[in-house]
């Protein structure tokens, strides 16, 4: 265990990093995962990743939950549709070369962060009517802050299950899909986007570790999981409360900054290493 003690301020940079955006911080472990065992294969990183992202989500839940800033009447069946997505996208892992695993995780980043980076200024929730078959949602954080915001619950649920199959396969979390949908998709606000993901994402997480914990690949990742799960723990309150003092534009540009960054790491070494 004392091996792994290095992880652990790793796992607390992630848990801010991950918790302050929404994005549970699977798109920055996994690629450092890759990077750092480049023999293992994706089944056992993407176990250890998702386990480490329902850590870390668990704990900015409780922190966006005593913010009164997570939507649960959306929530909860966006969440829901996650675990059919996350089962299926655990199971088909074992079945991905690790070259063409790294060569679809580098694309799929690369592709976030174009479209984040070129969609430009943010939109808030609550600057529209409601359309046909949108719900409207009125919440009010601890602070005061209110936001009214209006959206189509089968879209969310459409692309809840996507997120869930897509993250748990690549062992991202499903935060760097899940948040953008949100914002532009179904209109939600920033901060109440990125709180709500997080919530989605414990659900998404714990489903996906659940199958690779049946499958008996996770045995030998238990303790670079608990090292990293302490980091995150720790790291994911501070996350949740700097989360105050971002502007939702910044956080949406450095998540775009961050996927971009990665993206074409990970992408350059499946074309380039034999």
């Amino acid at each position: 265990m004392w091996s792994r003690l290095w992880l652990v301020p790793i796992g607390f940079a992630v848990g801010v990093y991950g918790t302050m955006i929404g994005a549970g911080g699977g798109f920055v472990l996994m690629p450092l995962l890759l990077l750092t065992y480049p023999t293992e294969p994706p089944e056992l990183l993407t176990g250890i990743s998702l386990a480490v992202v329902f850590f870390n989500a668990l704990s900015g839940t409780v922190a966006y939950g005593r913010m009164r800033r997570i939507d649960y009447r959306a929530g909860i069946p966006f969440a829901t549709a996650t675990v059919p997505g996350a089962i299926l996208g655990a199971i088909a892992t074992a079945y991905i070369p690790r070259r063409l695993f790294e060569g679809v995780f580098g694309v799929l980043l690369v592709l976030v962060a174009a479209v984040l980076m070129f969609r430009g200024k943010t939109v808030e929730g609550g600057l529209r009517g409601p359309l046909p078959h949108e719900v409207t949602r009125t919440l009010v954080e601890a602070d005061g802050t209110r936001h009214t915001y209006s959206y189509k619950p089968a879209v969310g649920i459409g692309v809840s299950f996507v997120v869930g199959c897509l993250s748990s396969l690549l062992g991202i979390g499903g935060g760097i899909i899940h948040v953008p949908a949100l914002i532009y998709l179904m209109n939600f606000p920033v901060h109440v986007a990125t709180a709500t993901s997080h919530f989605v994402l414990a659900v998404m997480a714990l489903s996906g570790t659940a199958v690779h914990v049946a499958t008996g690949v996770f045995s030998s990742g238990v303790r670079r999981t608990v090292a990293l799960a302490i980091g995150v723990l720790l790291g994911a309150p501070l996350g949740a409360r700097l989360s105050n003092r971002v502007r939702g534009g910044w956080i949406v540009r450095s998540l775009a900054i961050g996927l971009g960054f990665i993206g074409v790491r990970i992408l350059l070494r499946a074309i380039l290493v034999p």
